[in-house]
């Protein structure tokens, strides 16, 4: 896929003021820090359209972006992030949830996992609860250049494990680079053919 054209369409933390739900959509979600930002940015060929930020937890709202006019990508708020009160917290959680459990043109949910690190129990916890929903969930690996080959063979393979003690079949896993562009083609070419089984759908 060739990314010809990526807009920013609105942030919004009520779910009756998104776009209207008419194009297949893709939400990208981690822990605070993973590298969300960047990721986005380098997928669609950006600098700065999503921002950036040295303080965690700087994506706040559900952030829409239309992408070559046909498909949503959707950034939003960090979850694991302890430096907010308990009130914020759960205020964001109930705005993901409500948005991941009702949107019905989302087509995947990509759990960002940093790949440097052990297996956190709020990311598997997100994982599970998206499984528990029946939600399309797609895991990606970031930072895949700050490690060495065996030891990143290692982390995404005990994360892995890790996951099989409640899945009986892994989602689509991407292990991508932010830095290097690695993964990126691959992630495009999965969204694309995400793209066409939306449009069968709806025919």
């Amino acid at each position: 896929m060739v990314i010809k054209t990526a807009e920013f369409i609105a942030s919004n933390t009520n779910m009756a003021k998104c776009p209207p739900a008419d194009k297949p959509e893709y939400a990208f979600i981690g822990r605070s820090n993973v590298g969300k930002s960047s990721l986005i940015n380098r997928l669609l060929g950006r600098s700065n359209l999503a921002r950036t930020s040295s303080t965690p937890g700087k994506t706040r709202l559900i952030n829409h972006f239309l992408i070559n006019s046909n498909w949503y990508l959707v950034d939003l708020p960090g979850y694991g992030y302890a430096r907010i009160s308990k009130k914020e917290r759960e205020k964001w959680e109930t705005m993901i949830r409500q948005y991941l459990t009702r949107r019905v043109s989302l087509m995947s949910t990509f759990v960002l996992i940093d790949a440097r690190i052990e297996p956190k129990a709020s990311d598997i916890d997100f994982i599970n609860w998206c499984g528990s929903e029946q939600l399309p969930v797609t895991i990606v690996f970031t930072k895949a250049d700050k490690i060495s080959a065996a030891q990143l063979d290692e982390n995404t393979g005990v994360f892995k494990k890790r996951l099989l003690e409640f899945w009986d079949e892994l989602p689509d896993v991407f292990i991508t680079s932010a830095e290097t562009g690695s993964g990126r083609d691959s992630l495009l070419a999965y969204i694309e053919r995400l793209n066409s089984e939306y449009i069968e759908i709806i025919s």
